[in-house]
């Protein structure tokens, strides 16, 4: 049985997008959830570019434990998820320069951190469960329909500081990933680029973590850029294509999660599968060698030899 208590969409879009604004949560949601798509996709298709897949599910991991840490020293729990992600980020930047030592480094950072995760959990759940508003199944999966005024107004501002930095180092950043031999020749700083790109990942990470939750931030970070590198080689087309996919993304398991009553964070990520799924599949049958049912009479061999006979 469906729950009744839902609105129900009719055939009138317009009507059920004026429904869905008719609630200051929803109207949040989705200010909220397309800053944060839109810097998502930016930031998602340079940790692609740069072999960072890696580091970006680190980092989700971090957020948690972060937030977690917050909830134990009795501070804001998000203030303390931006922290630890960021310093856990700028520790990862600084053990790597090369592509190859990468994984070392979010592998020995990511032992620290859930170490120290095992140690507030431990302490949360002894001294301080209970006794504050800190909930964990909301950092791991998300509520972006709890998103309040302030914090959207926040999440704006991140959101728009994060897009102006990637901006302004899309290029170098752009060329230390593709030829980090060349960038360096020519003087592109690789460590202070590789250091400020994963200072912007870590927080958009922390920040995208209040939509979608620590386990499903990669859905949202990582598919909506990797449909746009399949469908298009241009860089710049490509990171534009990413915020728009994960802009519509989030719009649409906003609409859906409204409607049917499930979590939008999990309609966002199952659209973003969904979508990922198509991409690959449809590309994998474009490619797909057509063999011609029938063949030219005048190119067989039997042909040819009819032919030759026919000469003498």
């Amino acid at each position: 049985m469906f729950d009744l208590s839902f609105p129900q969409p009719s055939w009138n879009l317009w009507l059920d997008v004026v429904q869905m604004f008719r609630y200051d949560f929803m109207r949040n949601a989705f200010l909220a959830g397309t800053a944060l798509s839109i810097v998502s996709g930016l930031v998602g298709y340079f940790v692609l570019v740069r072999h960072q897949a890696f580091a970006g599910e680190a980092l989700s991991d971090i957020a948690f434990t972060g937030a977690l840490g917050g909830a134990v020293l009795g501070i804001n729990p998000l203030l303390g998820m931006i922290a630890l992600t960021i310093t856990g980020a700028v520790a990862i930047g600084s053990f790597s320069v090369r592509v190859g030592e990468r994984d070392i480094a979010v592998g020995t950072v990511l032992a620290w951190v859930l170490g120290l995760g095992v140690l507030f959990l431990s302490l949360f759940s002894t001294h301080v469960a209970g006794s504050t508003g800190f909930s964990g199944v909301t950092v791991l999966f998300g509520s972006i329909l709890s998103i309040s005024a302030h914090q959207m107004i926040a999440v704006l501002v991140v959101a728009a500081a994060i897009g102006l930095a990637l901006m302004a180092i899309a290029r170098p950043l752009l060329f230390a990933s593709v030829d980090p031999d060349v960038a360096s020749a020519r003087g592109v700083p690789l460590r202070l680029i590789g250091l400020v790109f994963m200072v912007l990942l870590a927080v958009t990470v922390a920040e995208a973590v209040q939509a979608v939750g620590a386990l499903l931030v990669f859905a949202l970070l990582l598919l909506p850029a990797a449909i746009a590198q399949r469908l298009t080689a241009r860089p710049f087309a490509a990171l534009g294509l990413a915020a728009v996919l994960a802009t519509a993304t989030t719009w649409c398991g906003l609409a859906i999660g409204f409607y049917s009553g499930l979590p939008s964070s999990v309609c966002i990520s199952l659209l973003a599968f969904a979508g990922y799924v198509v991409a690959v599949g449809s590309r994998a049958i474009i490619r797909r060698p057509a063999y011609p049912q029938t063949h030219d009479a005048s190119n067989s061999p039997l042909a040819s030899a009819e032919t030759h006979q026919e000469a003498h």
